[in-house]
């Protein structure tokens, strides 16, 4: 669970950070939820988009998102969602170190 000034500053960190990726008219397939898997191993930080044709709601798309992978969902913003997983990778210095 991320306390307040963490995800504060998960927010500022997510700023700059563009979608890596997007869901479309086809919502949350097993595939996606995969690929997001790994991206958050990978970057710890993730935003993902979501179109327009997502016959989804942003909220209910951001708590099944953090029930599959056991992710922290940091923002919703527009059409945007910030999403935070501590990597497991043994490299510390890629690390998002969290006050």
């Amino acid at each position: 669970m991320l306390t307040g000034k963490q995800k504060s500053y998960l927010r500022s960190l997510g700023q700059n950070l563009k979608p890596i990726m997007q869901v479309g008219k086809n919502g949350l397939t097993p595939n996606f939820i995969e690929n997001f898997n790994q991206a958050l191993e990978d970057h710890e930080l993730v935003k993902i988009s979501v179109l327009k044709s997502c016959l989804d709601e942003k909220g209910e798309i951001g708590k099944a998102l953090c029930e599959e992978t056991g992710c922290e969902l940091v923002q919703v913003i527009g059409n945007q969602i910030l999403f935070y997983r501590e990597s497991m990778k043994e490299n510390k210095n890629d690390k998002i170190l969290l006050p």
